[in-house]
């Protein structure tokens, strides 16, 4: 397969959680990809949390409800070792859907929603750092070229 070239930062879809155009930073020294969310519980066997996007008033406060997950333990940024949930769903860039592992967490102090670390980059995208929203831009040309039928 060969590799796309994408930006430091990009929006993408993802219509696993019937998400569009969520602002992602691409992390190439996260090993793992996370989506902010908050309230996360599990109660019966079932993990419910609020996913919240500023930028997204649509999804702002929008619950989800995961009965397929896995607990998994992070390293974060500063060195701290946490339980999290991790849950599997698909991702949109480049007009093509990927399947994507995300671990849920509190992204609130940072200013991206969802970072895509290497697990998911490697094999598929190279990633160049003067480069933003190559995917969403390239979707946007397309859109506005494209003829639409009546």
């Amino acid at each position: 397969m060969e590799k796309i070239v994408i930006g430091r930062f990009d929006k993408a879809d993802f219509p696993g959680l019937h998400l569009k155009d969520i602002a992602v930073k691409i992390d190439t020294g996260a090993y793992t990809s996370s989506i902010h969310c908050e309230n996360i519980v599990e109660k019966d066997d079932v993990l419910h949390c609020t996913f919240l996007d500023d930028e997204h008033p649509h999804y702002n406060n929008r619950e989800f409800v995961f009965k397929d997950y896995d607990v998994v333990f992070v390293r974060s940024s500063n060195g701290i070792i946490q339980k999290r949930y991790m849950v599997q769903s698909t991702i949109k860039l480049f007009h093509k859907v990927f399947k994507i592992s995300l671990s849920l967490s509190d992204r609130q102090e940072m200013r991206y929603p969802v970072l895509i670390g290497r697990k998911f980059l490697t094999k598929k995208f190279i990633v160049d750092t003067e480069l933003i929203d190559v995917s969403f831009n390239k979707k946007l040309d397309e859109d506005k070229n494209s003829i639409k039928k009546p």
